[in-house]
């Protein structure tokens, strides 16, 4: 028994006799007849009984023919959901991202995708760099938005936009009563980052950016409570944009002047992840970074 035999029989029904299913086909009705007594042989019942009046169905052949329809339904749904899944239409995504998806681009990249793929499941992870590189590497991630000077080796990446720099100060900060800031005007400041001991990305980051010489102060904490020491009064830090549209009682954002002073975001995989869905999602990514960049 195989797939076509239940697909002959099933427009054999519908036709009403052999030679107009024959026609449907595109076969002779001898094909046709045959391929039918085959199948009855095989399950060991008639389905038909063939006279002057035609064919018409048996009761066994009446039951039968449920199941058969059944069964063509759930091979044309296999169908569709391998077409589907090779075209990534639909699926799952695990992404890591570094910093929470809040204000643009990346909320309006996300937001973009979705309205366009909204069978394929998207899961978000939010880790340190350290903990995206090595979940990248082994697997538990299939992309990763991830800043530009974090990427580690092995990593396939594309740029996908950028952020300005802002300092967070407290509000009683003498850089507070500024409109914009400069690194000279930051070094003497003890600066606060995020760190663990697998990864003190952060600091090194700013230290590229402010120079040598300056007191950090490094947390294993999230950027939130990050915010919550620079409220407290125990130094400034540096922020996104996009992380600079959350508010955060006791604190104020200052544009930091300067021509470096921007974060440069990636999207990162693993060369060896063939995954459909995977592809889509990076080529979209790709396509709106160019539309990103060009405006």
């Amino acid at each position: 028994m195989d797939i076509l035999d239940l697909r002959h029989l099933a427009t054999a029904i519908e036709a009403g006799n052999f030679s107009r299913a024959a026609r449907q086909l595109g076969l002779n009705p001898a094909t046709v007849s045959r391929r039918i007594a085959r199948l009855e042989d095989e399950i060991g019942v008639t389905l038909f009984e063939r006279g002057p009046f035609g064919i018409r169905m048996t009761t066994v052949g009446e039951m039968i023919v449920v199941h058969v329809r059944r069964a063509l339904e759930d091979f044309e749904a296999i169908a569709r959901v391998g077409q589907n899944g090779g075209a990534g239409q639909i699926g799952s995504i695990r992404l890591g991202v570094r910093m929470p998806p809040i204000g643009d681009p990346l909320q309006s990249l996300l937001s973009a995708w979705r309205d366009e793929h909204r069978s394929v499941r998207l899961t978000v992870y939010e880790l340190n760099d350290h903990q995206i590189n090595a979940a990248l590497s082994e697997r538990r991630l299939d992309v990763a938005f991830i800043t530009h000077h974090s990427v580690q080796p092995g990593s396939v990446t594309i740029p996908v936009y950028r952020e300005r720099i802002y300092a967070a100060v407290p509000e009683s900060h003498v850089l507070a009563a500024e409109r914009r800031v400069t690194w000279d005007m930051l070094r003497s400041e003890i600066v606060l980052t995020q760190g663990w001991d697998d990864s003190h990305v952060a600091r090194e980051f700013f230290a590229s950016l402010l120079g040598s010489g300056v007191s950090f102060s490094a947390h294993a904490v999230s950027k939130q409570t990050i915010m919550a020491l620079i409220a407290c009064g125990f130094g400034v830090t540096l922020a996104t944009a996009s992380q600079a549209q959350v508010h955060f009682p006791g604190i104020v954002y200052r544009p930091v002047c300067e021509d470096d002073a921007w974060v440069h975001v990636d999207l990162a995989w693993m060369v060896e992840n063939k995954d459909s869905a995977v592809g889509r999602f990076v080529a979209f990514m790709r396509d709106e970074s160019r539309i990103l960049r060009s405006s």
